[in-house]
C-alpha cells in the first residue's frame, strides 16, 4: 500500500547518490525513510534483496520497536529521502490513518517476502 505524495512536501530531506550506504544492518535508528524519488535496496543478512520505491517506506521497525536495523539500505539510483523521527512518525500516525496502514503493510510485505 502507498500514499501517492505524501513526502513530497517533508521538513526534512536527504538526498543519497547512487551506491551510497544509508544504513547498515545491526546499527542502531532513530528514523525512518519514505523515498521521494529513486530506488533503495534493502539487503538482508541471508542474502535476500528487496527494492524499495518512490511513496514506499524502509526504516520502521527501528521506530517502531527501537531495535537494530536488520537489513541493509542502500541507494541503488540518487534517491531522494523524507527523514522521518520518531516525533513525526508519531504525528503522521495520529494525522494520516493512511500512513499507518501504509508503514503496517510494508512490515508485513517484508515479513511475508521471507518464507
Amino acid at each position: 500500500m502507498k500514499v501517492p505524495g505524501l513526502f513530497k512536501n517533508s521538513d526534512s530531506v536527504r538526498e543519497v547518490p547512487a551506491g551510497e550506504v544509508i544504513f547498515e544492518a545491526g546499527s542502531s535508528g532513530d528514523q525512518m525513510f519514505g523515498v521521494i524519488e529513486g530506488e533503495v535496496e534493502i539487503r538482508m543478512p541471508g542474502g535476500a534483496v528487496r527494492k524499495i520505491g518512490p511513496d514506499d517506506t524502509f526504516g520502521e521497525m527501528s521506530i517502531v520497536d527501537n531495535s537494530p536495523r536488520s537489513g541493509t539500505a542502500v541507494a541503488i539510483s540518487d534517491v531522494k529521502l523524507a527523514v522521518i523521527d520518531r516525533r513525526t512518525f508519531l504525528f503522521l500516525v495520529h494525522e494520516t490513518p493512511m500512513f499507518a496502514l501504509q508503514v503496517m503493510a510494508s512490515i508485513s510485505d517484508r515479513l511475508r517476502a521471507k518464507d
